[in-house]
């Protein structure tokens, strides 16, 4: 087991050191033009993955206050972590939280890791991401990866970390690994130039939805695994979430957080609106939950608000943001105000107990 945790730290470190730099590219390469309205952005995923669906939700409550939160795509988790703590203007990114565990493992080593860990903060938990393999129907477990052609998403993103893992802890060595998008490597599935591939992302995920994948050729598949579903929350994809899969599948899961960081609001002018857009955010998503279930991507109704993964502390400015009579920021006042009934009352009660307001 250490030997593969030792294999799975070095692959996450070599990683870790690409992303820093492209984060300075980034940060490099925004405008120090300041906009009439404060700059806020999120760092989601992919096109196709939940992570985009879910800043679009969050966006649009934003849009509802006359406020205008960016929706920035990105290759994933790292990219996002890093984003947070790096990119300007970048107050909010999606990331899996088994990111920041395998980070604090090197931060003792490490420097700029450590450093790059400070004040890394939760706005709010999510949802479990669910992962996903898949194959060709010769490929009935993981194990069945040995020798194959295999992806494992691109190196900036939580499907590689995650992949990556779960091959090491399997001890499984495929004959090619791909650090390619899951769009590219469907096609190259379809074409049989792949036998599978990782993808991390909250069923249901449009990527799945393709009518080309054919169930007489591919499937999702099983992970049942005991040390993976020790390491990892043991969860399914219900039957039918695809037109190609019928059954029901086991799989494993991480769960996906809302990061932001631990601004201080007396620091200076930026560090105050962020803070500020931190809170607000934290208020709309607290106080519109029941319209993000109803009317946002169906992983909302997953996501439970007391369920903060161990070593994540909350954002002291997420939790001004849930104070009852928090001053909400609409520049038009057109948004309704959400009277506190008591059934709010009683939830809000819940969320402190756990997270403290």
């Amino acid at each position: 087991m250490k030997r593969e945790k030792g294999m799975a730290m070095d692959i996450l470190h070599r990683c870790l050191l690409h992303v820093f730099a492209t984060s300075l590219v980034l940060l490099l390469g925004v405008s120090s033009a300041q906009a009439q309205e404060f700059e806020k952005n999120i760092l989601t995923g992919s096109p196709t993955g939940t992570y985009i669906q879910f800043g679009n939700d969050i966006a649009n409550l934003m849009a509802e206050c006359d406020q205008t939160l960016h929706v920035v795509e990105s290759a994933g988790s790292l990219e996002n972590f890093l984003g947070v703590r790096k990119r300007r203007a970048t107050q909010f990114g999606i990331v899996q939280s088994d990111v920041l565990e395998y980070l604090k493992t090197y931060s003792a080593n490490d420097p700029a890791i450590a450093r790059a860990i400070a004040g890394v903060r939760i706005s709010f938990p999510l949802y479990n991401e669910e992962v996903h393999l898949l194959a060709s129907k010769g490929i009935a477990s993981p194990a069945n990866l040995n020798g194959k052609r295999v992806a494992v998403g691109v190196e900036d993103s939580g499907t590689f970390l995650t992949a990556s893992l779960i091959l090491d802890l399997l001890g499984i060595t495929p004959a090619e690994v791909h650090t390619i998008g899951p769009a590219e490597a469907l096609e190259q599935l379809l074409a049989d130039d792949l036998d599978g591939f990782f993808y991390v992302a909250g069923a249901p995920t449009k990527l799945f939805q393709d009518t080309r994948i054919d169930a007489e050729r591919f499937h999702l598949v099983p992970f049942e695994d005991p040390l993976l579903q020790a390491v990892y929350v043991p969860t399914q994809i219900p039957a039918s979430t695809y037109a190609f899969q019928t059954d029901p599948v086991p799989v494993v899961a991480v769960k996906a957080v809302l990061m932001t960081y631990e601004y201080e609001p007396r620091r200076n002018s930026y560090h105050a609106a962020s803070c500020k857009a931190v809170s607000d955010v934290s208020n709309l998503i607290f106080t519109r939950f029941g319209d993000l279930q109803q009317n946002g991507h169906p992983k909302w109704k997953q996501v439970d608000l007391t369920d903060i993964p161990p070593g994540w502390d909350v954002s002291e400015c997420a939790n001004a943001g849930l104070a009852a009579n928090y001053p909400l920021s609409c520049s038009s006042g057109g948004m309704e105000a959400v009277p506190d009934s008591e059934a709010n009352s009683a939830y809000r009660q819940r969320i402190c107990s756990v997270i403290g307001c």
